[in-house]
């Protein structure tokens, strides 16, 4: 089978840079615990456990030791709470993620109502609202309805959502009353050059894979936008969880990776996709 590959899929610098600390932390210290998972990434979060990393979500379960910020942050209380237990704090926030963390505080010290367009349960999301009061999360259309009246409303976005929807967002609020609006641009770069690649991709093959963490937002974003354009779009961890019978009628398979993907695994996933005979039917 013939198989492309994307431009720039894989780990992202700020995904490099989390597992780079966590596997120095390790190798130096004992009792090192993640508050979450490091990244989104089930295998590469496996391999770190096996050297030692312990992940808990609950700081308080946490006794003695070294606590690793993950790449998507942490909350102000969460760090206060983590300094008053004593223990030592190691931070491989990516530093994107932080750079929204202080325009939200930046915003709301200017009196601006924060507003972060992005999806409320993800871990990014969540450390930012511990960067200022009253921050309000708009997922979708329904979420606007909670921003009030006749406010100066400060805008950023989740780093990992696209252009489109920050877009579409912005313009549903541009339709609310509001005494004033101001909007910052805090996408990654990163992930808008993969988006695009991708989706140029899924255009020019019979078939396109997805590769990273099914609870990874950035992999879940390149999934979503690629079905638009590839009906035959599949979002897998990795070869294993491949379904050899789709790929039966189809000669050219495009694929691409989350920032959280580490390069072993689509270079696996790959290999095998080469050799891959579509005229035989697997079982």
């Amino acid at each position: 089978m013939k198989v492309i590959v994307a431009q720039g899929c894989g780990f992202c610098p700020g995904v490099r840079n989390a597992i780079k600390i966590a596997q120095q932390t390790l190798a130096k210290r004992k009792n090192v615990y993640s508050l979450g998972e490091i990244i989104h990434n089930k295998d590469v979060v496996r391999q770190l456990a096996r050297a030692g990393l312990k992940i808990t979500e609950n700081i308080e379960q946490i006794p003695k030791g070294t606590v690793i910020i993950r790449s998507h942050g942490a909350g102000r209380q969460q760090l206060k709470q983590i300094r008053k237990k004593g223990l030592y704090i190691v931070d491989a926030t990516c530093v994107l993620v932080k750079r929204v963390q202080k325009i939200a505080k930046m915003l709301y010290e200017q009196g601006y109502k924060v507003v972060i367009i992005g999806d409320k349960g993800h871990p990014e999301v969540q450390a930012v609202l511990g960067s200022a009061p009253d921050i309000c999360v708009v997922g979708n259309k329904t979420d606007i309805n909670n921003l009030g009246k006749n406010r100066k409303l400060g805008i950023i976005c989740q780093t990992t959502q696209s252009p489109e929807h920050f877009a579409k967002m912005i313009a549903q609020i541009a339709k609310t009353s509001f005494s004033e609006l101001k909007i910052i641009n805090t996408l990654c770069k990163e992930a808008i050059k993969r988006q695009t690649c991708a989706v140029q991709l899924c255009k020019q093959v019979d078939i396109m894979f997805i590769l990273g963490g099914l609870h990874s937002a950035n992999t879940r974003k390149l999934a979503e936008l690629c079905k638009k354009y590839n009906p035959k779009t599949f979002h897998l961890q990795n070869y294993k969880e491949l379904d050899k019978n789709t790929l039966l009628g189809n000669n050219t398979a495009g694929v691409t990776a989350g920032a959280s993907t580490p390069q072993w695994i689509i270079d696996c996933f790959i290999e095998n996709l080469r050799r891959f005979d579509t005229r035989k039917k697997k079982r």
